[in-house]
């Protein structure tokens, strides 16, 4: 089976390890997801959509559940926060640029460095208001 860096596979998820979880890839090839790549909660057995992040010498797949590629993650995250905040009364929430990397991956279900990322392609978007209280959709109770 030939895969490609980015490609979207299906995954059923194995054992957890020291440093993550294996996985079965397309029911036949062994993978790995890293523990620091896990925004959300998995359990053995369940069948979910990854993404080949890269295919090492030994045979073995390394995988993501987002998708891989700075333009495909921006895209997902920066909708996923303004759909976040368009739920909220007043679409206001307490977090910002400078918010703790372990909230935003507990609330966001992803990394720091992505968050920061969407949340400037908003900003610059001029969608939402960045403040040391948190972000604010324009137009929300301004």
């Amino acid at each position: 089976m030939e895969l490609e860096i980015g490609e979207k596979v299906d995954l059923v998820i194995g054992r957890f390890t020291n440093v993550g979880i294996s996985v079965l890839v397309n029911d036949e090839l062994e993978g790995m997801l890293y523990k620091n790549e896990i925004f959300q909660r998995v359990r053995e057995g369940q069948k979910i959509t990854g993404f080949v992040k890269f295919i090492r010498e030994d045979g073995k797949i390394d995988v993501s559940l987002q998708p891989i590629g700075f333009l495909n993650k921006i895209g997902e995250n920066e909708t996923f926060i303004l759909d976040k905040l368009k739920s909220l009364d007043g679409g206001f929430i307490g977090f910002n640029d400078k918010s703790n990397p372990e909230d935003i991956k507990y609330h966001f279900r992803m990394s720091k460095k992505s968050f920061k990322s969407a949340i400037g392609g908003l900003y610059k978007a001029k969608l939402i208001v960045i403040s040391e209280d948190g972000i604010q959709l324009v137009g929300e109770n301004e």
